[in-house]
């Protein structure tokens, strides 16, 4: 398994980012955007892009258990 910090220093291309299925589509909107990277996975919005949130493998399908199990509290 990656260190954070190797996770972090990654770059991520702007051709990885995916927008969530959840974001409701149409134009314009607030959206929650994922890439992909090797050890993990990278959030942002759309609409502020330089602040992002990096998950190992790990706290990614904690996140998404949590998610999934409508978990209090876990929202982006």
């Amino acid at each position: 398994m990656r260190d954070k910090s190797e996770l972090i220093a990654q770059d991520v291309p702007e051709e990885a980012w995916t927008k969530s299925s959840f974001s409701g589509g149409g134009s314009g909107g607030d959206c929650l955007e994922i890439a992909k990277l090797q050890g993990g996975v990278v959030l942002r919005d759309s609409e502020n892009p330089e602040m992002r949130i990096y998950l190992t493998d790990a706290e990614y399908k904690a996140y998404t258990q949590g998610v999934q199990a409508e978990e209090p509290g876990l929202v982006l």
